[in-house]
């Protein structure tokens, strides 16, 4: 039996999704209306590349706190972006990205910041990254060597695990890819490809990893670090969310 507009129940159910949680709403909206390749925009500096993102159908943006990155914003920078984007775009995930930073200098942004998700990105221990109560995922730099299944224990609790190319110096955004025959198939955790993707190789590359989603920062960008180019982000998302 469907409830007539207007009715006693259709005024309670109205009332329960209005008091729903920004939270609740957005896990709501993302697991439901995506239905394809998960993908996330990282870098992203200012509102107006943060809507074209939205509006090519992107899960999440991540905003950088990382000091030594081109494309670090600032904690009032950031506040605005993400006030603004959940009022443009609720459904979109606002992902903090962060390079071993102090427990106090996370909570600080925090604090100022409305943030869904973290993101480490440096050496931060399983321990540490859940420390803030929230979904977190934690970048393994790939490389030859690296032994996958125990960082895929330790980091057990984690939402997702991103899959990077490894540098020495660098900590992501390095626009080179990395041998995709590391990638560990089979795993049940959420893998999220990144490294050098670009509109003309997403495609191939979840082809070949079949990964949960996938991530990019420079690839859409032009010549100016931190700075999108739209007909680039749009691409991107609908070659790695067509495939």
């Amino acid at each position: 039996m469907h409830c007539a507009v207007g009715s006693q129940p259709h005024r309670q159910v109205v009332q329960i999704i209005v008091k729903l949680s920004d939270e609740i709403r957005r896990r709501y909206l993302t697991a439901h209306a995506r239905g394809s390749m998960w993908c996330k925009i990282c870098g992203i500096s200012n509102l107006a590349d943060a809507k074209d993102a939205a509006d090519a159908g992107v899960d999440a943006i991540g905003l950088n706190f990382y000091s030594e990155s081109p494309r670090c914003v600032s904690s009032a920078t950031a506040k605005a972006l993400s006030s603004a984007i959940n009022e443009y775009a609720p459904n979109v995930v606002r992902v903090g990205l962060f390079v071993n930073h102090s427990e106090s200098e996370v909570r600080a942004v925090l604090a100022e910041v409305p943030l869904d998700m973290l993101q480490f990105h440096g050496t931060e221990p399983a321990e540490f990254c859940a420390l803030f109560d929230m979904p977190f995922i934690k970048v393994l730099s790939m490389r030859p060597d690296i032994d996958f299944l125990t960082l895929e224990k330790q980091y057990a609790s984690a939402w997702g695990l991103l899959l990077d190319t490894y540098h020495p110096t660098q900590a992501g955004g390095t626009g080179e890819t990395f041998d995709w025959h590391l990638w560990p198939h089979g795993s049940a955790t959420k893998l999220i490809l990144a490294g050098g993707l670009t509109p003309d190789n997403v495609a191939g590359a979840i082809s070949h990893t079949q990964p949960y989603g996938v991530d990019v920062s420079g690839g859409v960008e032009g010549g100016v670090k931190g700075k999108k180019q739209q007909q680039l982000v749009r691409r991107f998302i609908e070659e790695a969310k067509n495939v």
